[in-house]
């Protein structure tokens, strides 16, 4: 019992410390800790405790944390390792009232909880709030009440940006009504808008602290989440809102969007560019993707520092581990998503999701709901397309059926290969199905000119200039875009001679450099230029954007008249986003600027946009889709037997496969000489010299342009004559128990990171993510057993052999096994003994630990 208990003493006082409280009294202030009312803690008093420390002459210890005049703030309640820090609630909480502390920490030395008694119950946390955070978080007092009774009109969002719009006279005359609001861009919501902040009032009334709003593509769920962050932030509710984007082109459009919206108020950041300033926002922006890497959330932030989360595309910027981030604040959590629950009713939960992707999906989805609250699978509000159409405010595609013979072949069960995951779909992702494997085998050159030449042929026109309208294409991977974007150039300067110089199509994916300002001029309409066919009209050059996965979330372009899916989809959400870039309404005649033409021509509103599907995905998703048109294409041949069709083969099983000659690309030998025998600390400093002083990497870097960096480096730096710098060789002189990737060198050349995190310190934090995406009551019931579940967690996530004996069901084999025994086996509770292997194999890369 003394060595568990020393053992949790340990582990608080490193928390502890690591989170800005002091023990004695130091450079950075006087000590803010003691134990028992008004008895200091000194080295005198950690001695002479020993092991013993939840007891000594005077009866229970307690940690009591001051603030700078030496008050009480905190008590932090501890409890030895083999005991549910739970046990201690209400004696914590009668001698926080006696010492009129607002908060509580209930802590084992593994498992802790957070609790401010004014506002309901514990919180598992995986970090000590810091005296900074705490002292904040005190002067923090919010009233629900004032939340709940807050008038939300339809102009909520207008008070802010003009207070005084409706005394303007813009505004009471009826006539230039329209032109003044277009003028001060003052947003007004429509009624479901409003509704949704409603319903979270009347959520928060009920007692609910989460909420989950299910919205359409195109209904403007970023106003609707800037009406939610002023409720809070004006009623006291929320002192600092927290904006979590899962793309990083998505992350300056919302912050533009709440600058727009809230300025006048509130301040709006994103957190890359105002590292050390965000302190001085109530709105702070970033991508959870930058938060979750090497654990940034945990060092930059504490619990407390923000009273509403918000998750943008909320069943993306959670799914997985991701959801540590999510979690590891306390307070309000809202999550945005415009993938709609009917999805759940598809899926058979039976089906193993390592077997089929869209179980994966359900699973994500209903991980989602569960987060938010809604295990019924009914969110807090929704608004769905169908009633974004029927009250006119989106518009449903005309889909084009057009699937060749060969495309045809490749919908049967055994024609795609596919891995389990798959967002976005950007080449490099291990995440994706097999693209590269997809692509050699699939796609000659002749089937890409007939997915080209039918969206050409087919595809809807400007209604004002008459060139080829706007249009988004979906390819496998960043090789199949530049193939499709080259085709698109070549048969456009066919069909418009003169008009375009390779620039029609354009490859928008995340190796493009500036590809991110390229989606804005598409929205802009100045993509390569504008105006090609009519000088006084205003349209984008290039009318084709060819893209993987950087288009999909969140882009927002309205006159977007054709969508081109010439990959499959296997996510629901990644469907439903792909269609969504076309259901937003336009009118045309804003981008013309002659008026005799205007008058000419008339109203133009765009009523339909295509959507041309060459591998059935619409029928794949909708099976009672009503078809608006279908297309027969031009036959590639027969498909039968090992026939030769437009210079591919036909194999045995329908496979397609490229006939194309296939050559090395590079043959080197490496000689090991003595430079690769000395690998030391000198060696890296001289790479680090040479990435430091390249200017474009440093712009990279700064711009968290990691596919840009990573393959820069590769591309220059590394494997060349003169220093001849290798991953591996950087890796050894890194001095590291685990494997090191080119961007955890990078982040810490830059300073982005302090230190190469070792292999346990690596299985810690993966932990502790572990333990934020767990139910609350699950842990709660087995958190005496924590320290055996950490254990059997770190050996299954790096140990091969112990996994394959727990594969293969071989249990006896634990009773020979000298790492992890039988008895470490039995001690972990039943039900993790699956959920934990489930959880690694799930989200844990066990590369790094190699």
């Amino acid at each position: 019992m003394a060595a568990k208990e020393a053992k949790a003493r340990i582990k608080i006082n490193k928390l502890l410390e690591e989170s800005g409280w002091r023990f004695f009294d130091d450079l950075a202030g006087k000590a803010n800790i003691v134990l028992e009312p008004k008895v200091k803690l000194t080295k005198d008093a950690v001695d002479a405790l020993g092991d013993n420390f939840e007891q000594s002459s005077n009866g229970f210890i307690d940690f009591l944390l001051l603030d700078d005049a030496g008050f009480p703030l905190l008590v932090l309640e501890a409890k030895s390792e083999d005991k549910n820090p739970l046990v201690g609630k209400e004696q914590a909480r009668k001698y926080a009232k006696s010492q009129n502390c607002r908060f509580v920490i209930l802590s084992n030395g593994n498992l802790h909880y957070f609790w401010d008694l004014e506002q309901g119950n514990p919180h598992i946390i995986t970090r000590f709030p810091s005296p900074d955070s705490i002292k904040g978080y005190h002067r923090f007092q919010p009233n629900p009440q004032r939340l709940i009774t807050e008038p939300v009109s339809k102009d909520y969002i207008a008070l802010t940006q003009m207070p005084g719009y409706a005394t303007e006279a813009g505004w009471n005359n009826a006539g230039e009504r329209d032109a003044f609001i277009q003028k001060n861009r003052l947003r007004f919501l429509r009624d479901y808008q409003k509704r949704a902040v409603q319903a979270i009032q009347d959520a928060v009334a009920e007692g609910h602290s989460r909420f989950l709003f299910e919205m359409a593509t195109g209904t403007g769920k970023t106003l609707t989440a800037a009406s939610v962050i002023k409720l809070f932030l004006r009623t006291g509710n929320a002192r600092r809102v927290l904006f979590l984007v899962d793309r990083l082109e998505l992350e300056d459009q919302a912050n533009k969007a709440f600058v727009a919206y809230l300025k006048n108020d509130y301040t709006s950041v994103i957190y890359k560019e105002r590292r050390d300033e965000w302190r001085k926002a109530e709105i702070v922006v970033t991508t959870v993707q930058s938060l979750l890497f090497n654990d940034k959330y945990r060092r930059l932030f504490s619990p407390t520092d923000f009273d509403l989360v918000i998750s943008d595309e909320a069943h993306r910027s959670i799914g997985g581990n991701a959801r540590a981030v999510f979690e590891y604040f306390v307070g309000y959590k809202l999550g945005l998503t415009a993938t709609p629950r009917d999805y759940l009713k598809k899926f058979d939960a039976s089906k193993p999701s390592t077997r089929d992707p869209r179980e994966a999906e359900r699973r994500l989805l209903l991980d989602t709901y569960r987060t938010f609250g809604c295990e019924s699978g009914q969110p807090t509000f929704r608004y769905s397309l169908l009633d974004g159409v029927r009250e006119g405010f989106l518009i449903n595609p005309v889909v084009v059926d057009a699937r060749t013979d060969i495309t045809t072949q490749l919908l049967s069960d055994k024609g795609y290969a596919v891995a389990n995951g798959g967002e976005g779909g950007e080449e490099g992702s291990e995440d994706s199905f097999f693209q590269k494997d997809f692509e050699k085998k699939f796609f000659s050159e002749s089937t890409n000119r007939i997915f080209c030449q039918t969206v050409l042929n087919n595809g809807l026109r400007d209604p004002i200039s008459h060139e080829f309208g706007k249009s988004i294409v979906f390819a496998v991977s960043q090789n199949h875009a530049a193939k499709l974007t080259q085709l698109l150039n070549e048969l456009a300067d066919v069909i418009w001679p003169d008009k375009y110089q390779s620039d029609f199509a354009v490859q928008v994916t995340s190796l493009i450099p500036d590809a991110q300002q390229y989606t804005i001029n598409f929205t802009n309409n100045n993509l390569l230029g504008s105006a090609n066919f009519l000088e006084a009209y205003k349209t984008s050059k290039a009318r084709v954007c060819v893209t993987v996965g950087m288009m999909t979330t969140g882009y927002d372009c309205p006159d977007i008249l054709n969508l081109a899916l010439m990959r499959p989809v296997f996510s629901p959400s990644d469907f439903v986003q792909i269609k969504g870039r076309g259901t937003r309404k336009h009118g045309f005649l804003e981008q013309l600027f002659d008026k005799q033409l205007k008058a000419q021509i008339g109203r133009q509103e765009k009523s339909q946009f295509k959507f041309f599907d060459f591998f059935a995905n619409c029928e794949y998703f909708e099976e009672k889709f009503d078809y608006d048109q279908v297309l027969k294409l031009p036959r590639l041949g027969t498909g039968e037997g090992n026939g030769e069709v437009g210079g591919t083969t036909i194999g045995p099983n329908g496979e397609y496969i490229h006939g194309g000659p296939d050559n090395i690309h590079q043959v080197r030998e490496e000689a090991v000489g003595p430079q690769g025998m000395k690998i030391d600390r000198m060696f890296f400093e001289g790479f680090e010299n040479v990435v430091k002083a390249d200017p474009i990497l440093q712009r990279q870097v700064d711009n968290e342009q990691w596919d840009q960096a990573i393959d820069y480096v590769t591309t220059h730096l590394l494997d060349k004559p003169a220093e001849y710098y290798t991953l591996d060789k950087l890796r050894r002189a890194a001095g590291v128990d685990r494997r090191l990737t080119l961007r955890e060198i990078l982040e810490k050349i830059f300073g982005l990171i302090p230190y190469f995190k070792g292999k346990d310190e690596l299985l810690e934090d993966e932990f502790q993510k572990f333990l934020l995406d767990q139910p609350p009551e699950a842990l709660s019931q087995h958190a005496e057993a924590v320290v055996a579940m950490k254990y059997f967690f770190k050996a299954y996530a790096t140990d091969g052999h112990l996994r394959d004996i727990l594969e293969k069901k071989r249990l006896t084999d634990l009773n020979v096994n000298p790492a992890f025994s039988m008895a470490d086996f039995k001690a972990v509770p039943q039900e993790w003994r699956e959920r934990i292997p489930e959880y690694v194999k799930d989200y844990v890369s066990l590369n790094q630990f190699m």
